[in-house]
């Protein structure tokens, strides 16, 4: 939908609602939109195929004329992973990151041979202008250096989203810049967007520097054995420490996996990382022994490419598991993930390595999200008037909304949408808007977008019912089946031990093709529907599967001998 002269400032989220990743959503006021954030989530099991899940950008292309730039608070996936497809999609005149994420960014855009020449570095106290739309960033603290809140401005009143944050006295990195929310918030803030990833965590966070004391612990206590640790590429912080402990206890590291090679690299180049000399190659690992060595990989959430994994499956080109290594999970299951750790755990405890987790061992890992207690001082901070709870589920996004509600912010002012909705921002005053386009897109491959729901529920019905193909031979002049149809299939049944259900099918689809060749108006399409109208119920009565049927008809035209060869795929 085209906004022609809206009235007031509009916030239109775009992804990020009900969910956690895909965060992206913009604020417009008249003829320029800002956009915040544009990252990817990655596909569930049951989206069959699927690389990417990317949020939904038809409202920016419909009004692709008024963008006016992209701004991004801090460099992990789900707030960037968008930005190759986005620019494919839409034009967006220049980009403002935070100097690490504008690195990562960078990479991302080479490696997709995309040229973008207005790619831009903010710091703590920039500040832009577009139109009447006035921008400033706050440091937060975060897992990945350069995290920003953003304060955007208008006319109408002041927003403020916190980005990805918490709050930690004893960070790695720089604190976060409580002077700065807490002038925003006496010189008046309309609505806070907040971080909800955390919300049903009571309490504090973990402080990052519990983490660095105790994998000191656990380097002092095995000082003899190889010590292999899996985390998050992107949390630089953990790989920062991770350095320094290798740096107190003499051991070189050995880097695996493309995405966390790349973090560490341009982690050493923009200076948050020390220590260079640690690394050594993959080559160079057989000149050290076990107790000098720290191997450093992916793979901390059991997925099945990453180094870890082929670790424990022997399948390493160049590390193979001794029953007296190491391994660390510095990491939390992300949803939906457990199983797939679960798995990897078990294949390591049967090469009979020690295996550490956060939960058998205090303190390996601690999330970048603000629990109960951070949320509410983010409140009494900002001091807002109505509360947007972001990023997150439903059930988190309600329990975030509660907390601001104990904090002092009336009911009627916390709105808990949906990817789609908007708010409409009016002279300090904010109300529900309209509705827009909020479905996913899919990535599969090269394809962008051409994959929609029909398409995922197909996948599904084949993975669980399998595929009928019906072959027939047919003379459309004549209107005549020549020969009884064949019937074979994939995923559905065995064949040789279901002969006598494929001999019921091919009388019942004998029986359709016959009846539609008998009327006048017969057609290929018409043979189609009427075999699926038939056979799926009655499939589905004796078997309990529903698989896809596939006609394939092949017209055979006697009198010039021609073979005409037309396959008919499921009508969605």
């Amino acid at each position: 939908m085209k906004e022609n002269n809206p009235v007031g400032t509009k916030l239109v989220v775009l992804g990020g609602l009900g969910e956690v990743g895909k965060n992206m959503y913009c604020v417009m006021y008249k003829d320029s939109i800002v956009i915040i954030d544009a990252g990817i989530s990655f596909p569930e099991s049951d989206l069959l195929g699927i690389d990417y899940v990317l949020p939904n950008f038809t409202f920016l292309k419909e009004n692709e004329d008024k963008i006016k730039a992209l701004i991004i608070t801090h460099g992990h996936e789900d707030h960037i992973g968008a930005i190759p497809f986005l620019l494919q999609s839409v034009n967006i005149p220049a980009i403002y990151a935070p100097r690490h994420a504008k690195e990562l960014i960078s990479v991302k855009l080479q490696d997709r041979n995309i040229r973008f020449d207005n790619l831009n570095a903010y710091e703590d106290e920039s500040k832009l202008k577009f139109g009447d739309i006035e921008v400033e960033f706050v440091r937060v603290t975060h897992s990945i250096p350069d995290a920003h809140g953003i304060a955007l401005t208008t006319p109408d009143g002041t927003i403020f989203t916190t980005g990805d944050f918490k709050f930690d006295l004893t960070p790695i990195g720089p604190v976060a810049d409580l002077y700065k929310m807490a002038t925003l918030g006496h010189n008046g803030v309309d609505l806070l967007i907040a971080d909800s990833t955390n919300a049903l965590n009571s309490g504090w966070s973990t402080s990052e520097s519990n983490v660095d004391y105790a994998l000191n612990e656990m380097f002092d206590a095995y000082p003899q054995n190889r010590i292999i640790i899996a985390t998050f590429a992107s949390n630089i912080y953990r790989v920062k420490h991770i350095f320094e402990t290798c740096y107190k206890h003499n051991r070189k590291i050995c880097v695996f996996g493309r995405s966390m090679e790349n973090n560490i690299k341009i982690s050493i180049d923009g200076g948050y990382i020390d220590h260079k000399e640690l690394l050594i190659t993959a080559d160079e690992l057989k000149n050290y022994k076990t107790e000098e060595v720290t191997i450093l990989c992916t793979g901390s959430q059991g997925e099945p490419l990453a180094a870890l994994s082929r670790m424990s499956n022997g399948t390493h080109k160049y590390v193979k598991l001794r029953q007296d290594d190491i391994v660390i999970f510095s990491s939390s299951a992300i949803p939906g993930n457990a199983l797939s750790i679960s798995k990897i755990i078990n294949k390591l405890c049967l090469n009979g390595v020690r295996v550490y987790t956060n939960k058998a061992y205090s303190d390996l890992h601690t999330s970048g999200h603000a629990n109960e207690e951070e949320l509410k001082l983010m409140m009494h901070l900002i001091k807002p008037k109505y509360i947007m709870p972001f990023h997150g589920d439903y059930r988190m996004l309600k329990h975030h909304a509660n907390i601001g509600i104990n904090c002092g912010i009336p009911k009627e002012n916390t709105f808990i949408l949906k990817n789609g909705d908007s708010l409409n921002l009016v002279n300090h005053k904010i109300t529900k808007g309209e509705s827009y386009e909020g479905e996913d897109i899919y990535v599969d491959g090269n394809r962008i977008g051409e994959i929609g729901s029909a398409v995922i529920h197909d996948r599904q019905s084949m993975k669980n019912d399998g595929i009928l193909v019906v072959i027939m031979n047919v003379d459309m002049k004549q209107r005549k089946l020549l020969i009884k149809p064949n019937i074979t299939t994939r995923g559905f049944v065995q064949v040789n031990a279901n002969e006598e259900l494929l001999r019921k099918i091919e009388y019942i689809a004998e029986k359709v093709i016959k009846n539609e060749l008998k009327k006048e108006h017969g057609t290929f399409m018409s043979i189609k529907q009427e075999l699926n109208k038939n056979l799926v119920p009655y499939i589905n009565d004796l078997t309990g599967r529903r698989p896809i049927i596939l006609p394939i008809i092949l017209d055979i035209k006697k009198e010039n001998t021609q073979i005409k060869k037309e396959k008919v795929t499921k009508e969605n």
